[in-house]
């Protein structure tokens, strides 16, 4: 995946990325954040979060040769924090890169603080980009032609990814899509059909090549509510004695004088 951000298309889409991860993680506060995947990305450099890292799963450390060098290797299904000790988490293509995106999805939402946000970003496969790429998997069966994509992961659709994120308890707060422009493989090309970014935006918005989602982690709380009122409570008067009931009608009588 890093190699294929060298290439004029990667170089276009990552642009993209970039300015949409700029945008998002700008106003988010808090004290923890951790990116994780694609150093060739710095996701949370606009972020003013005091601590903030880099994570690389085994592999991609291995076959990685960006100068940004990650904080921790560790595997994403495992991560080394404890519950509930995130503020935000960015995934620039580490679910569909991931063996096991459901199991990240999970692990994501345990290291999350109730609130917390979480920003990813995918490839499209419902887009011009995606039919190339489908279209060379069946070239290449046939013994010719090369792949447009990095073949590398399952790439995951919009709506498939959404149902994941209600499934956890993500509520989706914003989601956009870009890169509009057909999948040509030379800057000359891409450059042409420059206009197709705003016509796209707006004519067939759902077909970008790619998809940005920020979503937030909600915690519902349990209440106990008591009983909607109260028994009124009795108040203990003293009888009167019959003396003074005596006393008091006889002060009432009139007195008859002969």
């Amino acid at each position: 995946m890093q190699q294929w951000f060298e290439t004029p298309p990667g170089r276009y889409l990552l642009a993209w990325e970039q300015a949409e991860f700029d945008q998002a993680v700008a106003d988010i506060f808090g004290y923890h954040a951790l990116q994780m995947g694609l150093p060739g990305l710095d996701a949370l450099r606009t972020n003013r979060m005091p601590h903030k890292w880099l994570a690389l799963s085994e592999a991609a450390s291995v076959e990685s040769e960006a100068e940004r060098k990650p904080d921790l290797v560790t595997d994403f299904a495992a991560l080394p924090f404890e519950e509930n000790s995130l503020d935000l988490v960015v995934l620039p293509h580490s679910l569909e890169l991931n063996l096991d995106p459901h199991t990240t999805l999970r692990e994501v939402e345990r290291v999350l603080v109730p609130e917390g946000k979480l920003v990813i970003c995918c490839l499209n496969p419902a887009s011009l980009w995606g039919l190339r790429q489908r279209r060379a998997h069946v070239y290449r069966r046939l013994g010719f032609g090369e792949l447009y994509l990095p073949d590398a992961g399952d790439f995951i659709g919009y709506w498939r990814l959404r149902d994941w994120l209600r499934l956890l308890s993500f509520e989706v707060e914003t989601s956009s899509f870009g890169c509009y422009r057909p999948a040509f493989a030379s800057d000359k090309w891409l450059e042409r059909f420059a206009w197709m970014d705003a016509v796209g935006e707006h004519s067939w918005p759902i077909f970008g090549a790619a998809y940005f989602i920020v979503a937030v982690k909600r915690v519902r709380g349990i209440k106990l509510i008591g009983p909607a009122w109260k028994k009124a409570k009795r108040i203990a008067t003293a009888p009167v004695p019959i003396a003074n009931r005596n006393t008091r009608r006889e002060a009432r009588e009139p007195t008859v004088i002969d």
